[in-house]
Parts: structure tokens; C-alpha cells; sequence
């Protein structure tokens, strides 16, 4: 079982980087939920995590509908992004309806090719989760980070574990959201995925804490 981290910042970069996990989703602003990082900031978080590294496109907080301008700046993010040695994007973008909107996301996985993209938990935002789901990977997502159309994992995992038994040989699941140590076993049991995410913060610092990154780890990878 694979385990993947978000990073707010270089620091929980470097902490991801002696640990066990296998992929980073890197960001900025942990407080509005993650946002499009600097392509300086960008390469120093390249040059200091040598595994898979996934770049967050998101202009700004708040929810996925998005401006022709804002929609503009996520073009332009993934242009400049796509050449700094990153191993592919996180983006989500809704409709006014909370509907996956099919043509902007298209554009956007696009404009990323070569390079893989994620659809973030903005699908935990739609009206109709299943269909939303069955939309992105139309559009030509490789990963949904999920939690269960609800605002934690724990509270979603029977839906997550019917998206994966429903979708599952279609596009990678991937639960997330309040993913820890303490609750890992019981969601692995359950949806039986093969890869998480989780922040794998534990306090105020907004730092990935590395004792908590390698017993998730362990968690997972126990059969």
C-alpha cells in the first residue's frame, strides 16, 4: 500500500523526505486548503524529494468555481510548472451546478500531457458523487483523492469503498481526509485501497510530522 503527503511547505517537504512515504502533493497555504505553490519554491521541494512529486494547481480558497481569470492563472501555472521535473498535477474545477465541469478540466489534462493528473477532493463537493466520479475519468484523470463525499474519511468510507469496487479498475481511489495512524488500519480493512493521503499533521507547526508519516506507513503496508 502506497501513502502519499501533502506539503504546505518546504520544510514538510524535507520531513517527507527521510521518511517511508512514496509520493508528495506539493502546495501552499495549508489554511485555505492548499493553493498553486511558486515555481521557485517548486524546484527547491524537486531538488530536496527524489520519489513522485505532484504539484497543486488551485488560484486560490474557498470553493471550485472559478473566474475566466482564475481559470487563466491555472493555465498558466500548469505551463510553467510542467518543465521544473514534477511528476504530474492535482487540480478540480466545478461548475456553478457542483457538477465536475467537463471542458475546463479537460483543457487542463491537456495542457498537462504528458504528465498525470489527480482530481482533488472537490469531487467531495458535487451533487452527485457517482456520476461525478464516472465524469473524471472521461475526462482522462488518473486519481481521485476522495473522502466519501463527506468532510472526513472516516465519515465517507462505506461510499469510498463502493467507488472503488464500482470504479476501482477505471481510475485510481484514493481515500484521504483526516487520515492518521489511528484510523489507517480500519480504512485499508474497509475500502481496501492501494494508495492514501494524509497531511500528517499533528499539530500547530503545519509541518508533516515524521514519527506519525512512517507509523502510517506501517499501518498500511501490515496485511
Amino acid at each position: 500500500m502506497k501513502l502519499e503527503v501533502a506539503c504546505f511547505n518546504l520544510e514538510s517537504v524535507a520531513v517527507v523526505a527521510q521518511s517511508n512515504a512514496d509520493r508528495v502533493e506539493f502546495c501552499d497555504e495549508f489554511k485555505a486548503g492548499g493553493t498553486s505553490p511558486s515555481i521557485e519554491n517548486t524546484k527547491k521541494a524537486r531538488a530536496l524529494f527524489s520519489k513522485e512529486l505532484l504539484v497543486m494547481i488551485r488560484p486560490r480558497g474557498g470553493d471550485f468555481n472559478y473566474s475566466d481569470a482564475e481559470f487563466n492563472a491555472m493555465k498558466h501555472s500548469i505551463l510553467e510548472l510542467k518543465n521544473t521535473g514534477i511528476d504530474g498535477f492535482v487540480f478540480g474545477i466545478l461548475t456553478q451546478s457542483n457538477n465536475v465541469d467537463f471542458q475546463r478540466n479537460l483543457e487542463l489534462v491537456s495542457l498537462a500531457k504528458p504528465l498525470p493528473c489527480s482530481f482533488h477532493r472537490a469531487i467531495d463537493y458535487t451533487d452527485t458523487y457517482f456520476e461525478a466520479i464516472n465524469t473524471c475519468i472521461n475526462i482522462g484523470f488518473n486519481t481521485i483523492l476522495t473522502s466519501g463525499h463527506q468532510s472526513k474519511i472516516e465519515l465517507g468510507i462505506d461510499a469510498v469503498q463502493e467507488a472503488i469496487i464500482r470504479f476501482g479498475n477505471q481510475i485510481q481511489i484514493m481515500p484521504g481526509g483526516s487520515l492518521r495512524s489511528s484510523n489507517a488500519s480500519k480504512i485499508k480493512t474497509i475500502t481496501k485501497a492501494t494508495y492514501y493521503h494524509t497531511s500528517a499533521i499533528t499539530d500547530a507547526t503545519e509541518i508533516a510530522n515524521l514519527n506519525e508519516i512512517n507509523a502510517l506507513k506501517e499501518y498500511l503496508s501490515n496485511e
